[in-house]
């Protein structure tokens, strides 16, 4: 837990307190923030000239107490623009509230960030998706309970329209990367569900009755607030399993970041082209 506590709803002062001291990192303020998922870090370690803070010395901001998420922000130059990679996310079933786990994304965009890329560690519910797939995400189901988007209305406007979350050029630029870099992608709807455990078969199915390609602990209520603030969102799935009953495999912690370990490269090669192309 940080010094400055996690179990509280973040408010727009919060968010005022915990961009001042980003800004006070130094260097000039970044243009793209990038936030990875469990067990991924080769992203953070491509930036140059890089400041790096641990989350728990930055004001107000949530630690991350899961395997595979470092808890540290990372200032520097990607692709020649200048970028935030924040390696670790909060999660809801960590105990925080949705404000919380939009915490991160609001900073950013308070620093100045206008655009935002997602990445998380996700079940393949359309098998498919064999595991070490990168799906790029084209839509979501928030399936978690919850919405950051409650209270007094100062993070953006009361009803923000959510036609269009993943931004339909970041796609493109993420399939022309792909390309370039010789990697085979996917499309697909991510379902956003509460966790800490892993889906049952039936839920499993149920989800892809209702449209779902891959499920996941993360990245909407992120996406949403990002939305709502007006920020462009690209989004990347990572498919670390075949989700429950798709195979008859049990489900581990332990087997999903060694799948990310494995892909780890692969994600970095396709989030640098994305932002070579912005």
């Amino acid at each position: 837990m940080s010094q400055f506590g996690t179990r509280m709803p973040r408010t727009s002062r919060h968010i005022d307190e915990a961009a001042e001291a980003v800004a006070r990192l130094g260097g000039a303020p970044p243009e793209v923030a990038v936030v990875l998922g469990s067990g991924l870090g080769g992203v953070g370690r491509r930036v140059a000239g890089a400041t790096a803070a641990p989350y728990a010395g930055l004001p107000h901001w949530p630690v991350p107490t899961v395997g595979g998420h470092e808890g540290r922000l990372v200032l520097g130059t990607l692709a020649r623009r200048r970028v935030a990679v924040l390696a670790g996310r909060a999660h809801l079933y960590e105990g925080h509230d949705a404000s919380t786990v939009a915490f991160a994304v609001r900073v950013m965009a308070r620093v100045g960030v206008r655009c935002v890329v997602l990445t998380n560690a996700a079940g393949g519910v359309n098998p498919t998706l064999a595991p070490g797939t990168l799906m790029i995400v084209d839509d979501h189901l928030n399936l978690q309970g919850a919405t950051p988007l409650p209270g007094p209305g100062d993070a953006g406007p009361r009803f923000p329209d959510m036609s269009e979350v993943y931004a339909r050029r970041l796609r493109a630029a993420a399939d022309d990367a792909a390309q370039a870099a010789g990697l085979a992608v996917a499309h697909g709807v991510y379902a956003g569900v509460r966790g800490p455990n892993y889906e049952t078969p039936a839920e499993v199915r149920a989800l892809r009755l209702l449209g779902a390609d891959a499920v996941g602990m993360s990245t909407v209520q992120e996406a949403i607030a990002a939305r709502a603030l007006g920020l462009e969102v690209a989004a990347v799935a990572c498919i670390a399993n075949h989700a429950a009953g798709v195979t008859g495999a049990p489900l581990s912690h332990d087997d999903v970041l060694a799948t990310m370990q494995r892909i780890d490269a692969a994600l970095a090669d396709l989030v640098t082209g994305l932002i070579e192309r912005l």
